[in-house]
């Protein structure tokens, strides 16, 4: 793990510009191994796996992940909402309790602190709309703290984790956005 400040939050670990071309890299494809990223980053492949095994224990890589197209297939069987949640933040700990405790659902695919009208935002995930609901009511709106919530849920996804997986994709017109005034 990280090190910690004296008040018990994680410091920014130590990377190098190797280790940030190898996020790079991994970021836009999880699938390449250590030889694939020491190719092309023209390094010692056992420097690399070392430096993906360093950054994996101390959690600056958190996982690997599929980008899925669900308008293509479950689109019947999957609800997804953003839940952005007001909440009244703790004496000398702000807003992080509540957050560990939202962040403990398995409901809650991510979590982030945000500004403007709301403090949280989730996504949520379920096979229902009733579902999601039924998790915002019983879960989520009675938290100690949760001043209230209000549920947007996602009609159709275009894009996700950089990649276009909707409607958007079809236009064939990748080049230069319209701005008119």
């Amino acid at each position: 793990m990280g090190d910690m400040d004296r008040d018990g939050r994680a410091q920014d670990a130590d990377v190098d510009a190797n280790d940030l071309s190898i996020l790079e890299l991994l970021e836009n494809d999880a699938r390449l191994d250590a030889r694939d990223l020491a190719d092309i980053l023209g390094e010692d492949e056992e420097r690399v796996a070392s430096s993906v095994r360093r950054m994996e224990d101390e959690r600056i890589i958190c996982g690997y992940h599929t980008v899925i197209n669900y308008n293509k297939v479950l689109r019947d069987e999957r609800i997804m909402a953003f839940i952005e949640v007001d909440v009244s933040p703790m004496k000398d700990e702000g807003y992080d309790h509540t957050a560990a405790l939202l962040a403990k659902y398995p409901e809650i695919d991510s979590l982030y602190l945000i500004t403007g009208d709301n403090d949280f935002i989730c996504l949520v995930q379920g096979r229902t709309m009733f579902e999601v609901c039924r998790f915002v009511a019983d879960r989520i709106a009675v938290m100690e703290h949760v001043r209230g919530t209000k549920t947007l849920f996602v009609l159709k996804q275009y894009k996700q984790s950089g990649v276009l997986t909707g409607a958007a994709r079809a236009t064939g017109d990748e080049g230069r956005l319209v701005v008119s005034y």
